[in-house]
């Protein structure tokens, strides 16, 4: 099924999860390589949420890159090194998204980084221990990107609860639709965390309007109908979309999905959008590496390159 079917419809989840439970594994954090860009090993201060941050650029003329990386592929300690990377490479948000066992959403390249992560124990203990060590060092916001039923599963106070803790700003949970995000949206309030809503080319125009009326932080424009990867090139349906989402809110909105090129990214950013989201072409990068060490070179270079495609 599709993620657009998904959002635009009145699919409600099964409160069963359907994840696995794997031993937590134990982890190192590694050292930073002298090759990588010593800002990625320094303590920093507390970062700014979200909608601050969105709001700092809107003020500076300037598109937020969001980079989006599947937690514990290859292993957590290169995904902590990865995050602090992406952090000195000018990232304004980084989206991490939570390996799990039935990512409906997720095209193949992501689905096999999930896989991956679990196989070696990788679940949400293990990611938020990771975190806690990792997030005090890093100068821009985090947003977890996880399935519903992993939440149900800890329940959602408790849920809201411990990503606060470890300084997790916002929240994406692609596969819950609107009729059924009031508990979270109550929850995630409490907790200080934006949960942010997406819409889609086949979204309605009302029930659009009513889906940016409830996002917190930004809104997730998802660019194509079907489930993320990375494309040839960006529809031009986005553009409009852009503008219809504009007329509707003042809110940012940021294009996901897709984009896996600095030109991509430079053409998305021309159109109006307030951020722009690199996925897939990131967790392959780290996924198809020779080594862990190859693929956060690789990544640095791809980061940097986004960076300066947009204003």
């Amino acid at each position: 099924m599709s993620l657009a079917a998904k959002v635009s419809c009145s699919f409600l989840p099964s409160t069963k999860s359907r994840g696995v439970s794997l031993p937590r594994p134990s982890f190192k954090l590694i050292s930073p390589r002298k090759s990588l860009s010593p800002r990625a090993s320094l303590s920093v201060a507390p970062s700014l949420g979200i909608s601050e941050t969105f709001s700092r650029l809107r003020d500076q003329g300037k598109v937020a890159l969001i980079p989006f990386l599947t937690a514990g592929d290859p292993d957590l300690s290169t995904t902590s090194e990865a995050l602090k990377i992406l952090d000195s490479c000018g990232s304004d948000l980084i989206e991490l998204g939570m390996p799990y066992s039935d990512p409906l959403a997720d095209g193949p390249v992501i689905q096999a980084a999930a896989t991956r992560a679990l196989a070696k124990g990788n679940n949400f203990d293990a990611v938020i221990s990771m975190l806690k060590e990792v997030v005090p060092q890093l100068s821009c916001p985090i947003a977890l990107f996880t399935y519903y039923n992993p939440i149900l599963k800890r329940g959602v106070k408790e849920f809201m609860s411990t990503v606060e803790n470890v300084g997790i700003h916002g929240l994406v949970v692609p596969d819950v639709p609107l009729e059924e995000t009031e508990i979270l949206r109550n929850e995630a309030v409490k907790h200080n965390i934006e949960l942010v809503l997406l819409t889609t080319p086949t979204t309605p125009i009302e029930r659009m309007k009513a889906i940016v009326e409830a996002s917190e932080g930004f809104v997730y424009l998802v660019s194509s109908v079907g489930v993320t990867g990375a494309r040839s090139s960006v529809s031009s349906r986005v553009q409009s979309l852009l503008q219809e989402i504009k007329e509707a809110t003042t809110k940012p909105v940021a294009v996901g999905f897709g984009i896996s090129k600095p030109e991509h990214a430079k053409q998305v950013a021309g159109w109006g959008a307030d951020g722009v989201i690199v996925g897939s072409a990131m967790v392959k990068l780290l996924g198809e590496a020779k080594s862990p060490e190859e693929g956060l070179k690789e990544l640095e270079t791809f980061a940097r390159s986004l960076k300066a495609a947009i204003p």
